[in-house]
């Protein structure tokens, strides 16, 4: 049962919009009324076998399933996360991870980093470099290959994680589909999620799924070309899934996007590929070389704006 501040919470946050309303109540379902900050039905990702570790975010099992096409063995897990910030928070919370080099295309980590407390060997903000592609607003999937095949170079004794933006919006190759709108009641600007959401925006399911899929066509080549470089065990995994109006649980709204503290299958099954390439990494734990980035707060805000993160 949920207490009449909770339900006047829901109220609140929803605005009234029975879809927000609806969400917000599943969110409070699986959250134990807000006593979990993270799924902890998912898998630490830490704990398990690896030299490599590739992250495409967004990315569902299911649609990985139909589309792989890389070597390996395909497993599926349960993500501590329906979104990128519960996925860092319920594998990352105050640990040392001096033996572990994170190459990131998403800003995340960074705005959470004080909250996170994790202390990585170094972690490479590829977002704050030359990488952003400031057209499509997101770091490319070649641009992150690139990016990992040096540092793979540069720190050879390390655990590597690598996490790519792709498939997550926005669409590469569907850039009308990209285009944020003014909310009509507070001037606010949204991602693509959040104007079907709240039906202020009507597309076909058939063409979202369409720019979707490209878009982990185009990651899977770049992850493949990484895959061929990298030595050791490399698995190809997602921080969490995303819903195409497909029904939530328990109460039964029509759910888009990937919002924080929604645990459907469709948000946390997600796909898990084992790939052998030669002899093992022999890995070595050393002083955090980490450099504090020099970044403003508004560039931060405008990348994580840029990929539908709008609070």
């Amino acid at each position: 049962m949920y207490s009449l501040s909770q339900i006047r919470t829901g109220l609140k946050s929803g605005r009234s919009n029975p879809a927000i309303f609806g969400r917000e109540l599943n969110r409070l379902y699986y959250s134990r009324l807000d006593r979990r900050s993270f799924n902890h039905d998912g898998v630490d990702v830490l704990a398990e076998d690896w030299d490599n570790l590739l992250i495409l975010d967004a990315c569902r099992y299911d649609m990985f399933e139909e589309q792989n096409t890389l070597p390996g063995r395909l497993e599926k897990r349960i993500s501590r996360g329906s979104h990128t910030v519960e996925f860092l928070k319920g594998n990352f919370t105050g640990r040392d991870l001096t033996d572990t080099v994170y190459v990131t295309a998403s800003p995340q980590l960074f705005a959470r980093r004080d909250e996170l407390d994790a202390t990585f060997h170094d972690v490479v903000n590829v977002w704050i470099e030359e990488g952003w592609d400031q057209s499509i607003g997101t770091v490319l999937p070649e641009t992150m290959t690139r990016r990992a095949i040096e540092v793979s170079e540069q720190y050879p004794d390390k655990r590597l994680i690598v996490h790519y933006l792709q498939p997550h919006y926005p669409f590469i190759n569907a850039p009308e589909l990209n285009v944020r709108s003014p909310f009509e009641d507070a001037g606010k600007k949204a991602d693509i999620w959040g104007e079907l959401m709240e039906k202020k925006r009507t597309i076909a399911p058939e063409a979202i799924w369409a720019a979707y899929r490209d878009n982990l066509d185009i990651a899977l080549a770049a992850v493949e070309e990484l895959m061929d470089t990298l030595p050791g065990r490399t698995v190809v995994t997602s921080d969490h899934g995303n819903m195409i109006g497909e029904r939530a649980a328990p109460i039964p709204i029509r759910e888009w996007g990937h919002p924080p503290g929604i645990h459907t299958k469709e948000l946390v099954t997600v796909p898990w590929l084992v790939y052998d390439n030669g002899r093992r990494k022999e890995i070595v734990a050393g002083e955090s070389v980490e450099t504090n980035d020099a970044v403003s707060s508004d560039v931060v805000s405008d990348r994580l704006e840029n990929l539908g993160y709008v609070e």
